[in-house]
């Protein structure tokens, strides 16, 4: 089962049925679609999604995902799951506009990136970064991310695919103690 994880400000928390709407809501966002590189569906598909990630992805423990919290309020979803663009695990993360730019994406993939490292035992892990999406870009460049090479699409978008060691110092919390890493662990319920 996906483990709740904690860092300096957010909860990493397996979804609950009643998240449904949050994560309905994110992935119909125009926005965060675009940068995540993937057409805008109808919400019934989305809402397919979200029941399949109750029932299959969670029972079968397909891969790790969770829906993100700050201070009771949901901000995004995260994962970390094998990908079929390299033989490894990839994270994904999507943070709804309004908390854009606070620094909370780092901090989501420097969680991630500790969970990865402590609970999988992996020992790098893969993004996947639109050509365009220049914040993110910025970002991955300064958690020690790598670019190895770009997947172009039929379309003829262009996606980065980066990598990152898990024990690259530049992807690790400060040790200034201002992000601890991801613990697992009980975390408390959000409220909606």
């Amino acid at each position: 089962m996906t483990p709740p994880l904690r860092t300096e400000r957010l909860e990493f928390l397996p979804y609950r049925p009643e998240d449904e709407d949050h994560f309905v809501a994110l992935l119909r966002d125009a926005e965060v679609c675009r940068w995540m590189g993937q057409d805008l569906v109808p919400q019934a598909q989305i809402r397919e999604l979200f029941r399949a990630v109750l029932t299959e992805v969670y029972p079968k423990h397909l891969f790790d995902v969770w829906g993100l919290w700050l201070d009771g309020t949901y901000v995004g979803h995260a994962e970390v799951k094998r990908t079929g663009n390299v033989d490894g695990h990839e994270l994904v993360t999507a943070l709804i506009p309004e908390h854009w730019g606070r620094g909370l994406g780092g901090e989501v993939v420097r969680g991630l990136l500790r969970y990865a490292a402590d609970e999988l035992g992996l020992k790098e892990a893969y993004g996947m970064v639109g050509a365009e999406n220049v914040a993110s870009l910025t970002m991955c460049r300064r958690l020690g991310f790598r670019e190895l090479r770009d997947v172009v699409a039929d379309d003829g978008s262009v996606t980065k695919l980066l990598v990152v060691s898990t024990t690259d110092p530049a992807a690790q919390p400060p040790t200034t103690g201002a992000v601890p890493p991801a613990t697992t662990g009980p975390a408390p319920s959000p409220t909606a």
